[in-house]
């Protein structure tokens, strides 16, 4: 999963860490191991997101002491089923982790960096929230939404020295998939993104400024293609990365 390679990487680089997780004993288990090996500070904090305790939780944990410094929004699901097929709770659900989520922790930490006048947030979205290009799927909506709130939020906060970026990968090999049922056998190797890797570019691309990260070359032209493909175009190549093919 790319939240253990951030927090690999940063406990690394020496940062005390609060791990937040659904499932408390592997939780447990890697904050112990980061600790012992790295000589940090790693406090978990069993939560779920995609609930109102859980969030709640999290977002008090980010306005008390002492201070966060960084904060990684990483938590995210898709659907492994089309739109129509779908419930209302279901839709739901996916924008309280995706969206709602982001939209209060962020807003948790923010005031306090203010204030301090450091900090750095980064809201992990994807490429796919540059192209609709996943047919009968919200995922990629929701994405577009984290991609645009952090830009803005990151112009209105930089004047007092804290950052914001959204992180927008492609394909990277994690559990995110394999979690929502989604089958990515067809998906080519080459289209692969290594967790550390991804990692090691978004914090790189955090310390030069930028407000969206794109990691990867492959990956920097296809947005620069797509923002620019007709509309067209991109109906005839859409895919859907569920395993099914588009659907007009």
């Amino acid at each position: 999963m790319r939240a253990a390679s951030f927090a690999r990487r940063l406990a690394a680089d020496g940062y005390d860490l609060v791990l937040v997780a659904r499932g408390g004993e592997r939780l447990a288990g890697v904050a112990t191991a980061l600790a012992e090996r790295h000589g940090v500070t790693v406090t978990p904090l069993v939560a779920d997101l995609a609930s109102e305790a859980g969030c709640t939780a999290v977002a008090d944990r980010l306005g008390a002491e002492p201070p966060i410094d960084l904060l990684v929004n990483n938590a995210g699901r898709s659907l492994n089923t089309s739109f129509v097929r779908s419930t209302a709770d279901r839709e739901a659900g996916l924008l309280r982790l995706n969206v709602e989520a982001v939209l209060r922790l962020t807003l948790a930490a923010l005031p306090g960096m203010v204030e301090r006048r450091r900090g750095s947030v980064i809201n992990v979205s994807s490429v796919a929230g540059f192209f609709a290009v996943m047919p009968g799927s919200t995922y990629p909506a929701s994405k577009a939404w984290v991609t645009n709130f952090s830009q803005s939020v990151a112009l209105s906060v930089r004047r007092h020295g804290v950052r914001v970026m959204a992180l927008c990968p492609g394909y990277t090999r994690t559990e995110f998939h394999q979690r929502a049922g989604i089958d990515m056998s067809k998906t080519p190797n080459w289209l692969w993104l290594d967790a550390d890797a991804v990692v090691r570019q978004g914090l790189r691309d955090l310390d030069r400024g930028k407000a969206v990260s794109v990691p990867n070359w492959k990956y920097k032209i296809a947005v620069t293609l797509g923002r620019h493909a007709p509309l067209g175009l991109l109906r005839r190549v859409a895919r859907d990365t569920r395993g099914g093919e588009r659907s007009d």
